[in-house]
């Protein structure tokens, strides 16, 4: 059965959701921007698709594709996708608003990182890239789901969908990405302005539009803390709730995550997933990677706790490894060729045999191995773009294990 986020409103009790049907029925869909009225849009689906703590000065994937300025720069290299992009497209549906109803933030501002009076606590979405850092709170993105930017001297955006709790990075070149209003398996699908294109954020890919089957230039964003961003990076900015939008931002209308309730909590989700994993709670998280060929999810909290996990990219059958960075409670993956083998040494990391030869004392995302980039996500979201992931750890309740 299609639903949509308003017809989702009558069970919003069973999940403790207080306040929800005000940001979506008015908050969001009746947003009005400073000096004028917000966005309408046309009807959403009408296609027209390492360094320190995820530092880059260009596209993390290994991919170097080409862009004529106008469109959103593409990789050389496809995403494993365990749907035809067709099927995705046809199981796209309403979200309850449409095109810009929940309003980008295309003029961004920040301020110095010790000059936020947010709590230590506070998820924020960091990013280094060319030497400049920047956090992104989730308390701010929750009400806007894409930031326009410009880091390093790059035009980029940075996209959060609290549903799947995912949160990544992509070039942008000239155009600028926006909320479609239609979802994917619990997934925001971004549009591009220039093309129109449809792009779930998760897969990267369009499944829509001119640009349909292209593939995302990305780049690494890690799920933090504000307190552990500031203490890795002070020299950090952060956005700060100056958007030109009159917002509630102190009101997460899905709930909180510290601590974690709300939806955030609950084992049940507003939309029917393209697939069902056999155990494991919905919002437990996972750090997912995926190659052309495979997909594999590290448990989080298991991660943290034991910092070195072994698993495979399915059904590319490719072993992989990923190891924590206490430090900002997020973690890095990379292949393991060979006969290579990562162990904890001291704070850092030893890595044994394959091409890599012998060492240690490697920081945890500066190891001498190829690096698979990874993000954040719920459990029930990554297993149901791939349902045949490789796994690794134990399946956990919700949160992140800190």
């Amino acid at each position: 059965m299609k639903r949509t986020r308003r017809s989702t409103v009558g069970s919003l009790t069973a999940l403790g959701i207080a306040g929800l049907a005000g940001c979506l029925d008015g908050g969001i869909v009746g947003s009005i921007r400073e000096g004028g009225e917000a966005g309408e849009g046309g009807e959403a689906g009408e296609g027209a698709g390492s360094g320190t703590t995820g530092e880059t000065g260009g596209s993390a994937d290994g991919n170097d594709g080409s862009s004529d300025g106008t469109v959103p720069p593409t990789a050389d290299g496809s995403r494993y996708l365990a749907y035809e992009l067709d099927h995705l497209r046809e199981e796209s549906l309403s979200g309850g608003v449409g095109v810009d109803g929940i309003p980008s933030i295309d003029d961004p501002n920040f301020a110095p990182i010790d000059e936020s009076n947010l709590v230590d606590d506070a998820p924020v979405f960091g990013v280094v890239r060319d030497g400049e850092a920047k956090a992104y709170p989730q308390h701010v993105l929750v009400h806007h789901e894409i930031v326009n930017d410009t880091l390093g001297g790059d035009p980029v955006a940075v996209t959060y969908c609290p549903l799947t709790g995912t949160t990544q990075g992509f070039e942008r070149g000239a155009t600028t990405f926006g909320v479609s209003g239609q979802l994917v398996n619990s997934n925001l699908i971004m549009y591009d302005r220039e093309t129109e294109s449809r792009w779930p954020q998760m897969l990267a890919t369009g499944i829509d539009g001119s640009m349909y089957s292209e593939t995302l230039r990305e780049f690494p964003v890690v799920w933090t803390t504000l307190g552990e961003w500031r203490s890795e990076r002070p020299d950090s900015a952060i956005l700060t709730d100056d958007t030109g939008y009159a917002r509630r931002y102190g009101n997460d209308p899905y709930g909180v995550y510290a601590p974690i309730g709300g939806y955030y909590a609950a084992d049940e989700t507003m939309f029917p997933a393209l697939s069902t994993p056999e155990a494991g709670h919905a919002k437990s998280v996972v750090i997912g990677a995926r190659s052309a060929d495979g997909a594999v999810a590290f448990d989080k909290e298991t991660l943290l706790a034991e910092r070195v996990l072994e698993g495979r990219l399915e059904p590319a059958d490719d072993d992989v490894v990923a190891v924590a960075d206490p430090a900002l409670s997020t973690g890095y993956v990379y292949r393991t060729p060979g006969d290579a083998t990562v162990e904890p040494d001291g704070n850092g990391y030893r890595v044994e045999g394959g091409e890599a030869g012998s060492g240690g004392g490697f920081d945890a995302d500066d190891l001498p191995l190829d690096r698979v980039l990874a993000f954040d996500a719920m459990w029930f979201a990554w297993a149901g773009f791939y349902p045949d992931t490789g796994f690794a750890g134990e399946h956990t309740e919700a949160g992140y294990g800190r």
